[in-house]
């Protein structure tokens, strides 16, 4: 027996990045996996190549008819939900002073409103299904703050604090809910020779690789994590920690 097997996940943002290594890990792991994202081409042609226990969904994640439409999807393709990792979310470079009101609220409404529309969506499905988890991809930067991408960071700790509450209110549901917090991993959000030129003077000196986040988020989504909820796991080369002296 797989950790996930016969149970149906949605992830979004899943056509490339982390989210595609989420979606073929959770596949590898017995799953029935919904690829859930903007980029029709692309997540189309995941779900092609993982075969049947994927299906394609067009998600966008600020909007809630979307959120209806994928949760049936699910249910029609396989089965009650019984876990969501709210992987989508984009990233903004510009000083707070500089940043258009437009500009924020896009972030804002990508990066927290879309998981809040995610959690409302899934959580009539996970009460069918008898429970389930709910993996929020916050950031090292929503424990932190960081220069230059206020938008990015505001976000990133909304989901955090937000995830606290949702755990709150869905443990007698039996939902988990818990935030994972990556650092700079290597897709194409975060690529290029400074990106990596960065990362030499911190602990582990190089970028993160995307499977190596999914295994931490199959370890929160599943049984094994089954005493953990409104909990933050970190995985950030040490980045938290600052810069190696010498």
């Amino acid at each position: 027996m797989e950790r996930f097997d016969n149970r149906t996940v949605i992830v979004t943002g899943a056509a490339r990045g982390m989210g595609a290594a989420h979606a073929r890990g959770f596949v590898a792991e017995g799953a029935n996996v919904v690829i859930a994202d903007v980029l029709e081409q692309e997540g189309q042609a995941l779900a092609d190549e993982l075969g049947e226990h994927t299906i394609f969904s067009r998600l966008d994640v600020t909007s809630d008819t979307n959120w209806a439409t994928t949760v049936a999807a699910a249910e029609k393709a396989f089965s009650p939900v019984s876990v969501l990792v709210n992987n989508a979310g984009i990233a903004h470079t510009e000083l707070l002073t500089e940043t258009e009101p437009a500009v924020w609220r896009r972030v804002i409404d990508i990066n927290l409103t879309g998981q809040f529309l995610g959690i409302r969506a899934v959580v009539p499905s996970m009460r069918t299904a008898g429970g389930g988890a709910i993996v929020n991809v916050s950031s090292s930067v929503g424990m932190a703050g960081k220069f230059g991408v206020g938008s990015y960071v505001a976000s990133k700790w909304g989901v955090r604090g937000m995830t606290k509450t949702a755990a709150l209110e869905l443990a007698r549901d039996n939902i988990r809910v818990n935030s994972v917090h990556p650092g700079p991993i290597h897709t194409p959000m975060v690529s290029g020779p400074d990106a990596v030129a960065a990362m030499n003077e911190f602990a582990i000196p190089r970028l993160g690789e995307p499977e190596e986040l999914t295994r931490l988020v199959l370890f929160v989504a599943s049984d094994d994590a089954s005493y953990s909820t409104g909990s933050e796991f970190i995985a950030d080369g040490g980045h938290l920690l600052g810069p190696v002296p010498g």
